[in-house]
């Protein structure tokens, strides 16, 4: 089972018996280890996914940590669980917090198994963070965290790797809580701030009352008219779509899911390079996405004609094939993609 499955039949399990995670252990046994699991750690194996897990050095005795994930002969993750009940909080830190002193650990892990928050120390060396990375519902999976999860998988493990981007996920999150805050109740200044390049006069109690309604309603219909606007693009990027692709030989087939691909690579190196210059050519062994539709600047194959799906990568000398286990999987190799793209605009 991929990671994507795995974590929809987890979420699944969340939204339908969350009334009788109502014990720490229940949390733990029905979501905590088979998250794991489904990142490839061997949660039978005690040396793998230590349970209880205790250190002389924190000095309180029989205080544990419920467990820690041991990955190459080091303490890399530490996890503490809740009742599905609770209300994570900073207090609920405070294990994790003396356990990652003490310990080789770099990412720690507070879930009341609907809420996991992945903490590290972008702030201070060796001292966790108070505000988590990484924050997501398992009852509420949206696409982009499975690239984000797949960082944390066994077989890949990086720590260098997920700190390079954790400190950005840290902050746009914190950025998107307040945006959603001032969508839903502006405050005052912000009020005085946008209304004070439209309102003439002073701006009475009455004043800032009648236009923080009608700040909250423009702020809403901004985003609307946004994402209307997204959707007409992408619709009209649809109705290009036949016309970008090179007519193939009578006998090759262009799938739906080649064309889904082709658009989802667009999209991802529109800020590399102009889309009109990508395009893509079907063939009887792959569908392959070019630049300025020319076999000599290959930006990558889709090698979809087969049980196993593969990408096929070109920012290295030569084609790198790479197994893929859904369409999503694409944005995993975002990097690659536009540092190919970036090739052709030299």
């Amino acid at each position: 089972m991929s990671i994507e499955q795995a974590l929809h039949v987890l979420s699944e399990r969340v939204k339908s018996h969350s009334s009788t995670m109502i014990t720490e252990e229940a949390v733990k046994t029905a979501v905590v280890l088979p998250f794991f699991q489904a990142l490839g750690y061997d949660v039978f194996n005690p040396s793998e996914v230590i349970p209880e897990f205790t250190a002389d050095a924190v000095g309180k005795k029989g205080e544990k940590v419920d467990y820690a994930i041991q990955i190459d002969g080091n303490i890399r993750i530490l996890v503490e669980c809740k009742p599905i009940t609770t209300q994570l909080d900073k207090v609920h830190l405070a294990q994790l917090f003396r356990y990652f002193t003490v310990t080789t650990a770099k990412f720690a892990v507070l879930t009341n198994g609907r809420t996991f928050h992945f903490h590290s120390d972008l702030e201070e060396p060796n001292k966790l963070d108070t505000r988590p990375f990484l924050s997501f519902d398992l009852s509420d999976i949206q696409p982009h965290l499975l690239a984000e999860l797949r960082k944390f998988e066994k077989s890949g493990f990086d720590v260098d790797g997920i700190l390079a981007t954790a400190e950005r996920l840290k902050y746009t999150s914190l950025l998107k809580a307040e945006l959603n805050k001032l969508i839903e109740s502006p405050s005052e200044e912000f009020v005085r701030l946008v209304a004070g390049k439209v309102h003439e006069g002073r701006f009475t109690a009455a004043v800032v009352e009648q236009y923080t309604n009608m700040v909250r309603g423009a702020f809403r219909e901004v985003i609307r008219d946004s994402v209307k606007n997204r959707l007409s693009s992408a619709l009209a990027e649809t109705d290009q779509v036949i016309e970008e692709i090179e007519a193939p030989e009578p006998d090759i087939v262009t799938t739906q899911e080649e064309a889904e691909g082709f658009m989802i690579v667009k999209a991802i190196v529109r800020d590399t390079i102009n889309v009109s210059r990508v395009h893509m050519r079907d063939t009887k062994s792959y569908c392959g996405i070019l630049v300025d539709n020319n076999n000599r600047k290959p930006l990558c194959r889709l090698h979809f004609n087969r049980a196993v799906k593969y990408i096929g990568l070109f920012d290295g000398e030569q084609e790198e094939r790479v197994i893929i286990e859904s369409l999503d999987h694409l944005y995993d190799y975002t990097d690659r993609l536009r540092a190919t793209a970036a090739k052709y605009t030299e």
